[in-house]
């Protein structure tokens, strides 16, 4: 008896070693970080399960230094995060780097809606109203996230208002709020339905957004300040759906569009419903252009909408339909008309010269006095060359300009290191990829190696 006892140890011993090792939920331990904390090219590292510094975002950017005149790095592992984030005045220089804009998702389910009337039958939203004393979002500022530091910088994430995407109707539901200067934004998804995203109120502030997917029906960009859009999409998910409301009264540029796709569901593209609009006056002054834009479902032939106030300017140059032919704009509004009693009447031009669109660039609305840059956050950097596995040392090549590096095994994070190599777990690791890390948290391209 001793003897088989033996044998079946052995039997034990010789499969653990050549085995995965797995986690009492059935999760390969594949998470851990191999390299130490220590060693991470992030200042904090913010995961789900546990595998990290903190288990929400909140906690992490709570724990950031305040008043920082550099970049305070935070990794944020794919996961759902439902809670409310907020960024004070006081913690500049957050850099919020997700792992996949799909599987990086902050989220959560409110909306500003007032207290219904007792006759009314329409009072779910009552339940997630940030004005309901019962609601457990209750006198939350009314937006998933709110930024009210400067120089803020995210990457990779979904940031979803589950009240706007889930209903898919109103009150109003934000699932961003940006009141700062020197906001940028690459390759994030924003989702809602009623006023998704509010830019900020400060006319000389300004935001760069880039590659980024921007969702909703009402007015679900708006606010004020200077911001550049380049290469966006922007998603309608009803007919008759406007993007933008904007608010300017002294800003140089307003809303700029460059290179961004107009899309939607089926709804949207049913022009002979309703028809999507690019936009109505909300306050003031308001400025917004679109250059080069795909529409690839039809707009409404006027194109723009009365609201409360008259723009300065509400204009394409050269937006073209799914297939690349030129859009004629010669049915585009001009004229507007605000509400009320003695409402204000004028006029705006519906279309720009080519020279004038020449001058709606980057190096004209970004960089300002200070020189910000953010294009140069996002440079991603090339991938590691000369991966190779010895023993269970995976090594590669220096990458220029990177601060460290993240070993990935599909979904997973195997370890982070500021060096060229990491020791990897003791259980065979089919695909590999490394990635490298920029100064500013910005992940670059991976190389891939299959073992």
């Amino acid at each position: 008896m001793k003897k088989i006892q033996c044998i079946l140890q052995g039997v034990i011993l010789l499969f653990s070693l050549c085995s995965p090792v797995w986690g009492a939920d059935g999760r390969g331990l594949i998470d851990r970080n191999h390299s130490g904390e220590s060693n991470s090219p992030f200042q904090a590292v913010v995961a789900r399960d546990g595998s990290g510094d903190y288990r929400t975002v909140q906690e992490a950017v709570n724990a950031a230094p305040e008043n920082s005149k550099t970049p305070w790095c935070i990794f944020v592992k794919n996961g759902s995060y439902r809670e409310y984030l907020f960024i004070p005045k006081t913690k500049a220089f957050i850099h919020l780097i997700g792992q996949d804009k799909d599987k990086t998702i902050i989220h959560h389910s409110l909306n500003v809606g007032g207290k219904p009337e007792a006759t009314s039958t329409d009072i779910d939203y009552w339940r997630y109203s940030v004005h309901n004393p019962e609601s457990d979002v209750y006198k939350y500022d009314g937006s998933v996230v709110k930024i009210e530091a400067p120089d803020f910088y995210s990457e990779n994430i979904s940031y979803v208002n589950d009240w706007g995407v889930d209903s898919q109707k109103g009150p109003q539901a934000l699932a961003m709020s940006s009141q700062a200067d020197r906001i940028a934004f690459n390759n994030c998804n924003f989702r809602s339905f009623q006023d998704t995203w509010m830019t900020t109120g400060n006319d000389t502030a300004r935001h760069y957004v880039k590659d980024c997917w921007i969702e909703g029906a009402v007015d679900y960009f708006y606010g004020g300040g200077n911001v550049l859009a380049e290469n966006c999409t922007f998603y309608n998910t009803r007919s008759g759906a406007i993007i933008v409301a904007p608010c300017h009264k002294e800003a140089k540029w307003g809303y700029v569009f460059r290179d961004c796709t107009i899309d939607g569901n089926e709804a949207a593209a049913n022009v002979k419903k309703w028809g999507v609009k690019l936009g109505r006056p909300w306050h003031n002054s308001p400025k917004t252009v679109y250059i080069h834009t795909t529409m690839n479902i039809p707009i409404s032939p006027e194109g723009w909408a009365n609201m409360g106030a008259i723009p300065t300017l509400f204009a394409e140059y050269n937006s073209r339909d799914a297939a690349g032919n030129v859009l004629q704009l010669d049915q585009r509004k001009t004229e507007y008309e605000g509400r009320g009693e003695n409402a204000p009447k004028g006029t705006s031009r519906a279309v720009i010269t080519a020279e004038e669109a020449a001058t709606y660039t980057y190096e004209n609305i970004i960089p300002g006095t200070d020189q910000w840059n953010p294009r140069m956050m996002m440079k991603k950097l090339p991938a590691p060359e000369g991966l190779k596995i010895k023993d269970r040392r995976l090594e590669w090549k220096s990458v220029k300009d990177a601060t460290g590096y993240i070993v990935f095994s599909g979904d997973r994070v195997v370890g982070m290191t500021r060096g060229m190599y990491l020791t990897l777990p003791q259980y065979p690791v089919m695909i590999l990829q490394v990635c490298a890390v920029n100064q500013y948290g910005s992940l670059g391209n991976k190389a891939i190696l299959s073992r």
